[in-house]
């Protein structure tokens, strides 16, 4: 979610040496990345040996990583060492749908302001990808490229505080949004991409608000009555 620069050709800065990211930081992405797909699912309890296992990690960077995901809610402490990505209640998920109902058609109406024609292109390249992992069924893909179209959208509205508080949004219901794939499939998702891009292209800022709007609020309708299905029968999350 987070914007990424364009990398620096070493050969224009022969003296200046690329910084490696710390090993904290990419134990913390990676942890981060694996809940935001679904790959530790909602109420799945892990081990902080299990963690360290999975990441090929030491302990320290592996408890930080918790530490920093447990305060951006992402993780619970369950003791015993356990830890969980939560579940969304019922209540959440209603907050979930009024934040990201407030924010991300913002952001959509602020990026038509800003968008190029360039960055336009690559939004519906990614967008094609995605049609193609809907019709494979492909659950994998789809969660990251519709991620990717998101996130790219949101950093062409250049608001870095608006996308901020979205990007820890995503972590929240992300695993929960696997669990729907897992549940529907991708055939059933929503998907209102094309009109946003239609919108972006005629420069109409309050379509793409409404395109992105019912976006999110399909899919989050979607997480809820999942959700409520396995609290009513008493199952399982089964990704």
């Amino acid at each position: 979610m987070a914007g990424v620069g364009t990398p620096r050709q070493l050969d224009a800065y022969p003296d200046e040496i690329p910084q490696r990211i710390p090993v904290h930081q990419q134990v913390y992405e990676d942890l981060r990345t694996r809940i935001l797909f679904g790959e530790l699912a909602p109420g799945q309890p892990v081990t902080i040996q299990g963690l360290v296992e999975i990441l090929g990690a030491g302990m320290t960077p592996v408890r930080e990583a918790i530490r920093r995901l447990t305060s951006e809610g992402a993780l619970e402490f369950q003791g015993n060492r356990r830890v969980t990505v939560p579940t969304p209640d019922t209540a959440c998920i209603e907050e979930l749908i009024f934040a990201r109902k407030a924010l991300e058609p913002e952001l959509a109406r602020r990026a038509t302001k800003k968008a190029t024609p360039a960055e336009i292109n690559a939004l519906e390249e990614i967008d094609t990808a995605l049609d193609v992992a809907i019709s494979l069924g492909d659950v994998g893909a789809y969660l990251h490229l519709n991620f990717e179209f998101h996130s790219k959208l949101y950093r062409i509205a250049d608001a870095p505080i608006l996308t901020s508080i979205v990007e820890s949004l995503w972590l929240r219901f992300g695993p929960s949004l696997r669990v729907v794939c897992g549940r529907m499939g991708t055939q059933n998702l929503p998907d209102k991409h094309k009109e946003t891009l239609a919108a972006l292209r005629a420069n109409d800022g309050e379509a793409a608000a409404i395109a992105i709007r019912d976006d999110v609020v399909q899919g989050m309708e979607q997480v809820r009555e999942v959700l409520m299905e396995n609290a009513q029968s008493g199952e399982m999350i089964d990704t």
